[in-house]
């Protein structure tokens, strides 16, 4: 079927656009976050909100996006995801409160999540078996090379001009690209059906995700046995268990239970997650240990983010090609090591680490992430049967942006409860010199449990066991 469909290139230059618009604004947002922290006087408690929120709209609804594009076809939801995408763009730029910067990006994320959801989807519709690993490979490098511009061009940005600018310049790509995707989607046979959307389904999850990680992220402000936790969790249970509930019985669920019986699906599901959330340990507490332990400037703090992506731009290719020959256990078992011994060493930094010091740990780290992500995709999505490559997408999808998400929460949680033990209860807001120990200490706690989480991720990599590649499929 792939072989048929015409304009394979073009389909995937317009996927690369939406890949790179939506990673690009990532990275330049974590760049930003200590700039916007200090401008809106408020503490990382609140300021870790603005890429959280964002994560926590789209890992919420890219399930649900992923099933609409099945059942309405990929232009309805690609194209209407570049127009939201573009509008919470625009109004993140006019944002007048720390408030304000989160509900808009809470509209950006429902446009991310519909880019996202179709863009697995539709290189996988137009690439015959043999090409995907290639093609998805490809696609982490437009990965890579949105992560790795993003830092240089937020340092460069906030350098000389408002945080504000960061957001403005989507507003113009995503209108060029809304009018691009109008032109070249069509060309595409839409797999229309007539299905219901599991809506009641996509309430749950939503709920299911929002209340883990509003409890996970104020545990340490909250308490463990709080009446608000005990609220959090148990509207995360319901939730959970009613969506279980649903799914089970739904004619058309939002996503279907028989995925979780395939081993080579539902473990690199499971392994996305994991490296998400270590990646995001680095890229979410890095520019707070280089602002104010180290106080790098701007441009200095985006040249040094820009490492480990620099590094994936160049291996994530080159793994997926090697994953079509042999396979993605080993690959990805490397992978997932690679980057646990890259959060233990920026464990032992100091607060006189030089650039250097950095550098090559980081370039670690992105060795690591470049190993794993093709191959692992590329075994997720060609695991399942045509019919399920939506909801496939989303799924993986929702694991890279559930571990996002994850790794956010998890590393603040652990830095602000070490501060705050250190520093009398109070969390950062304003950096002194005088915070140096407390804060020192509460970094490397942060990326010592990173490392702890990948050492399981090496586990659950490996156990997925053999696919042999993929390149007579």
């Amino acid at each position: 079927m792939a072989n048929n469909i015409p304009h394979k290139w073009l389909v995937f230059s317009l996927v690369a656009a939406g890949v790179f618009m939506s990673t690009l604004d990532s990275s330049v947002v974590n760049i930003a976050l200590p700039v916007i922290m200090a401008d809106f006087q408020v503490t990382m408690t609140v300021i870790e909100w603005v890429p959280m929120i964002y994560l926590l709209t789209v890992s919420a609804l890219l399930l649900t996006c992923g099933r609409l594009s099945d059942i309405r076809g990929r232009r309805l939801v690609y194209c209407g995801g570049f127009m939201i995408f573009s509008a919470g763009s625009l109004l993140c730029g006019l944002a007048g409160s720390a408030s304000w910067l989160i509900a808009s990006r809470t509209l950006q994320g429902v446009g991310a999540a519909m880019l996202m959801a179709c863009s697995p989807a539709l290189v996988v519709d137009v690439f015959p078996m043999a090409e995907r690993g290639r093609a998805l490979g490809m696609v982490g490098m437009v990965v890579a090379a949105g992560l790795t511009t993003g830092p240089a061009l937020g340092g460069l940005i906030l350098q000389h001009f408002s945080w504000r600018v960061i957001f403005y310049i989507n507003v113009p790509i995503g209108i060029v690209f809304t009018v691009a995707a109008l032109r070249i989607l069509p060309s595409i046979k839409a797999q229309q059906h007539r299905e219901p959307l599991d809506w009641i389904g996509a309430l749950l999850l939503a709920a299911c995700f929002s209340s883990f990680i509003t409890g996970l992220s104020h545990l340490h402000e909250w308490g463990p046995v709080s009446a608000k936790i005990g609220l959090a969790s148990g509207l995360f249970l319901a939730s959970s268990t009613g969506l279980a509930w649903m799914e089970t019985r739904s004619a058309h669920p939002i996503f279907d239970p028989s995925l979780l019986g395939i081993r080579l699906f539902m473990l690199p599901v499971v392994a996305a997650v994991i490296m998400f959330i270590c990646l995001f340990f680095i890229t979410f507490l890095l520019p707070f240990f280089m602002v104010h332990p180290l106080a790098f400037s701007m441009n200095r703090v985006g040249a040094t983010m820009m490492i480990p992506f620099v590094f994936l731009f160049f291996f994530a290719p080159l793994a997926g090609m090697l994953s079509d020959r042999m396979g993605s256990r080993l690959l990805c078992t490397v992978g997932m090591a690679l980057m646990a011994a890259a959060l233990f060493l920026l464990s032992r930094l100091s607060a006189e680490a030089t650039t250097m010091d950095m550098a090559w740990r980081l370039a670690l780290a992105g060795i690591g992430i470049a190993v794993f992500i093709s191959p692992n995709s590329a075994a997720a999505m060609s695991a399942v049967p045509a019919r399920h490559r939506g909801i496939a997408a989303g799924s993986v999808a929702t694991a890279r942006n559930l571990g996002m998400m994850i790794g956010v929460a998890s590393a603040g949680l652990i830095f602000n409860s070490t501060f705050r033990s250190l520093n009398g209860g109070r969390d950062l807001k304003i950096y002194t010199p005088a915070l140096e120990a407390s804060f020192m200490a509460a970094f490397r706690n942060a990326m010592l449990a990173g490392a702890a989480v990948a050492a399981l991720g090496i586990v659950v990599a490996y156990l997925r066991g053999r696919d042999n590649g993929r390149t007579g499929g």
